[in-house]
């Protein structure tokens, strides 16, 4: 064999192999990074090219934020690397200015987690880890600009990150202009009067700290006493979105409680009308939009105060205000800030037992149950479990339309994170509701009419009846009365009899929380805020700007038995003494202040970073207003602006994207940028999976040596099972990018993973296949090149019709695919048109050869640019121009028309694509084999579908 190669080596030097393939890619990247091929020019400010860009249409298109993992890429990584990729360099080549480029969002726990095993600093090994990915997507030959590339780590872009956060820090929501403004402003509003002071005191009158409370309330960026997840087994709180569905970590798995801790938080509820509005300009696929609807979940009802003896009233959201009157108790979470406040110190006289869960005291009653409930995460207490739990608290509370005095109970099912933590509870007409008074042995009242013949007596009913066709019934008292109405009249009725008495309001309520925003982490951007002496918060000026992390001894945050929730973060932050506490002069003298000593979490360097790539060394200012305008500004079509393609995973829908819209729209309403939201059109490209083979233990083995005999698989003589799942290096089915482009070279690897299937569907990898793009390779590189001299074979004579018809139909459907990101059949189209010239025999026209080299360009940048210069070409073929169809060569000269007469098929003509109905039938009926077939009959009807069917009725 080895032979056999070496003679066929010889007598074809210049033969397409992966050794020619690596050679190849390896020159082309280095001088294209010798070059600035990739590089966009900016229409003003640092990085200014061609005075005239502006002028030119342009294309901003992003890859999501990759995280620099010490494994390596594997070859679902890349995969919409690669399609932005090609995306972008058909634009370039269509005469738009391309900012394409690739940054790392470097802080996070990985990094973290691998310090504390190894001791090695997080900055180490995330900067080796980033060295190893740039040199596996530089061999790929992706276009990036990479003067614009950067790491969240990099403290001159963590610096903008925090000054970002301090211009949140410093802004409050105006909901009456409906935008964020200076925190100054509100300022002088309750200093001139203008604006009335929360509580009786004039702000002159109020101490420092007394003021930053007051200013605290209002704060897009806020700290508060509130619950938490808290995981001990990681040292850390977690947002709502970092706990799974089972109530535990998202990474490492680990229980998550409720705790009540201090912690930073982003006041995103303020803009949630706005993040739902601004979903309908933006094209993305509705999928991510219901997403992101239901995770912001706005719902219209009303509030309404329960008052509970002197100690004060429990607001309830509901959006069933017209069934007030049925409901006979109430329902705390277990956490709501106003049990302790409500607990007397004895069980009331006729206190039912089973209300108190088996306790001696109201006090020890709570104590005891909310411990249960912060075991659980809130999936578990929202399931629907065959036993509701809850306990009494030992206060009532009076419904403000009956009268009545109703227990007020905790329980489980109600959660902090809903509404205001509490609930009135209509058991005749709430399912869950009804099965926790059957429990309790609580009262039930109907109040709306059933459709089926149940009765009104709840206590004969099986479940709830809920109905918002039904009418009201048994709800009057002496000012108002509902009976009869229907339930959107009702709701209006006892809506504006709740305001005018001020015991209630129409309201609009949404399932979104506030952006918990603090992780007690090492390896995150530090808070730019100190302390002073009396505990009041102080934003560092910008000139102390960036802040950057200190060193640590120990960079683990303190964990603690996985099951304890009896326990209190500790952070790594905290251990530097000389660190956290500092004298600054902040504008009023030196004194002593104390750092903040949480970090700040991974998200918040992938909130903005869009905008850092358009002007990635300006350290004056975030982005120059004109670089953002340009490449981010409205335009038709994009009313809110924004990247005019982003590309990633659909796993990122209610966390990244909705906290990068957050931040996008503080900063245009603070006049910082021109963009209302980040990411005009968005696109979720599928996964590249893998066979996953396990033994009888259901241990993965390695695919790579798993053999398939008579259809059953085989790993060191043992039957193994196969299904279809992720790659990744604990499944032992990984392959990276390195190995495929060894085996074939870079340009295969791109082919093959665009022309698996369509880019949005999820396929499985079989290295097998790979091969077929490499010998469209080698055959396009047959037709140009010569394989015993290296020389183009083209010659100049003009191309048959044929060819011009085959070149023509693909350069029009491969840039309708390009468009449209259907890269797999725009390879179809290309594997076509090779194949036709293949087939012709002898060297094919260069005006034919050149077209073919510019439509394979963007796809396989390596073997065109070769080959572009083996035509005799000196310039780039990454700036060329994509070969445009030519109309008269797309449309077919003649299609065939099928004549039925009764159904069957009596004639075929080749007619023009543009025959009139008129001229086809008079064609068809003239028709000599028509004719025949009609033998005289009479003609009732005739059916033209011009130009490709006539049907004869007769």
């Amino acid at each position: 064999m080895t032979e056999i190669n070496t003679a066929a080596e010889t007598a074809a030097p210049h033969r397409y192999t992966a050794a020619m393939a690596a050679d190849i890619e390896a020159r082309w990247q280095d001088v294209w990074d010798a070059e600035g091929t990739y590089e966009a020019p900016n229409p003003s400010g640092d990085l200014a090219g061609d005075p005239a860009v502006a002028a030119r249409p342009k294309k901003f298109i992003m890859d999501m934020f990759p995280y620099p993992s010490g494994a390596g890429l594997h070859v679902g990584h890349p995969l919409g690397y690669i399609a932005t990729d090609v995306f972008a360099r058909h634009a370039r080549m269509s005469g738009h200015n391309v900012l394409h480029t690739l940054g790392f969002d470097a802080f996070g726990l990985p990094a973290e987690q691998y310090a504390v095993q190894t001791g090695t600093h997080p900055r180490v090994s995330t900067e080796a880890n980033m060295e190893n990915m740039k040199a596996q997507l530089r061999r790929l030959g992706l276009g990036h600009d990479k003067r614009r590339s950067f790491a969240t780590i990099d403290p001159e872009y963590y610096k903008w990150t925090q000054w970002i956060f301090l211009q949140i820090y410093n802004s409050w929501y105006d909901s009456e202009a409906a935008k964020a403004r200076p925190i100054a402003e509100l300022i002088e509003q309750f200093e001139n009067g203008t604006r009335e002071v929360p509580g009786t005191r004039a702000w002159a009158d109020l101490t420092a700290a007394e003021r930053a409370d007051v200013l605290g309330e209002y704060r897009l960026a806020y700290a508060s006493d509130a619950p938490v997840n808290w995981c001990p087994g990681l040292g850390t709180v977690l947002a709502n979105e970092e706990v799974t569905a089972d109530g535990r970590s998202e990474r490492g798995n680990f229980p998550v409680f409720k705790a009540k801790l201090r912690q930073w938080n982003m006041r995103i509820t303020a803009y949630a009308d706005r993040l739902l509005d601004d979903l309908d300009g933006l094209d993305w696929p509705e999928a991510i939009k219901l997403q992101q609807r239901n995770w912001i979940g706005r719902s219209e009802g009303a509030r309404v105060d329960f008052q509970v003896g002197d100690t004060g009233a429990i607001t309830v959201f509901t959006t069933r205000q017209d069934t007030l009157f049925g409901a006979t108790y109430m329902v705390l979470a277990p956490e709501h800030d106003l049990v302790e406040k409500i607990v007397p110190a004895a069980w009331p006289e006729g206190t039912h037992a089973v209300w108190t869960g088996g306790h001696a005291t109201p006090a020890e009653a709570v104590d005891a149950y909310r411990k249960q409930a912060a075991s659980k995460s809130d999936v578990e207490r929202q399931a629907d479990a065959k036993e509701k739990t809850g306990v009494f608290t030992g206060a009532y509370a009076t419904n403000p339309v009956s009268g009545e005095q109703v227990p007020v109970f905790i329980a489980d099912y109600v959660l902090m994170g809903y509404g205001t933590g509490a609930i009135m509870a209509v058991p005749a007409h709430d399912s869950r509701d009804f099965a926790f008074a059957r429990a309790f042995e609580l009262p039930m009242r109907c109040v709306v009419e059933p459709s089926d013949d149940r009765g009104t007596d709840p206590s004969t009913w099986d479940d709830a009846f809920g109905s918002y066709e039904a009418k009201l019934v048994n709800s009057a008292n002496d000012e108002i009365s509902l009976n009869g109405l229907g339930v959107v009249d009702a709701k209006a009725k006892i809506t504006a009899w709740l305001a005018d008495r001020g015991i209630g309001e129409g309201t609009v309520n949404f399932r979104l929380r506030d952006w918990l925003f603090s992780r007690q982490r090492y390896w995150g951007e530090p808070f730019p805020i100190v302390y002073d002496e009396d505990g009041v918060a102080h934003a560092l000026p910008e000139s102390m700007l960036p802040l950057e992390l200190p060193e640590v001894e120990d960079y683990s945050p303190r964990t603690f038995d996985p099951d304890d929730a009896d326990t209190q973060p500790e952070t790594p932050l905290s251990r530097n003494e000389e660190w956290v506490n500092v004298t600054l002069d902040l504008g009023d003298g030196p004194k002593k202040y104390r750092r903040e000593t949480n970090t700040m979490p991974n998200w918040a360097g992938s909130c903005w970073y869009e905008l850092r790539y358009l002007d990635p060394h300006n350290d004056q200012k975030l982005v120059d207003p004109a670089i953002e305008q340009y490449w981010m500004g409205p335009r038709e079509g994009m009313p809110t602006g924004g990247v005019d393609l982003y590309v990633g995973g659909a796993e990122h829908a209610v966390l990244h994207l909705l906290y990068a819209r957050f931040w996008s729209k503080i900063l245009f309403d603070l006049g910082h940028i021109s963009s209302a939201e980040p990411f005009h059109k968005l696109y979720n490209q599928g996964m590249i999976q893998a066979f996953v083979y396990r033994d009888a233990r259901g241990i993965a083995v390695p695919a790579a040596e798993v053999e398939e005999r008579d259809g059953a698989y085989w790993y060191e003589g043992e039957k193994v099972s196969r299904v279809l799942g992720k790659m990744g290096k604990s499944l032992k089915n990984a392959v990276t990018p390195d190995e495929i482009c060894a085996e074939f070279g870079a340009d295969t690897l791109r082919l093959y993973e665009m022309a698996m299937g369509p880019l949005d569907v999820s396929r499985p990898w079989d290295t097998r296949a790979v091969v077929g793009q490499y010998r469209l390779l080698q055959r396009l590189w047959r037709n140009i090149v010569d394989e015993a001299t290296g020389e183009a074979t083209v010659v100049d004579a003009a191309p048959d019709e044929d060819t011009l018809r085959a070149l023509h139909k693909a350069i029009d459907g491969v840039a309708q695919d390009m468009a449209g990101m259907r890269f797999n059949t725009a390879i179809a189209k290309i594997t076509e048109l090779n194949n036709h010239l293949t087939k012709g025999g002898g060297a094919i026209s260069r005006s034919v050869a050149e077209q073919l080299v510019l439509l394979v360009a963007p796809l396989a940048p390596h073997i065109a640019e070769e080959l572009w210069h083996r035509l005799g070409h000196t310039d780039s073929v990454v700036h060329q121009d994509f070969p445009v169809a030519d109309p008269a060569y797309v449309v077919d000269e003649t299609v065939t028309c099928v004549v039925q007469i009764k159904g069957k098929v009596r004639a075929r003509l080749e007619v023009s694509p543009s025959i009139s109905d008129a001229d086809l039938e008079a064609l068809a009926l003239a028709d000599a084999h028509v004719v025949a077939a009609l033998g005289g009959a009479e003609i009732r009807k005739v059916i033209v579908r011009a130009p490709k069917l006539v049907n004869i009725v007769a």
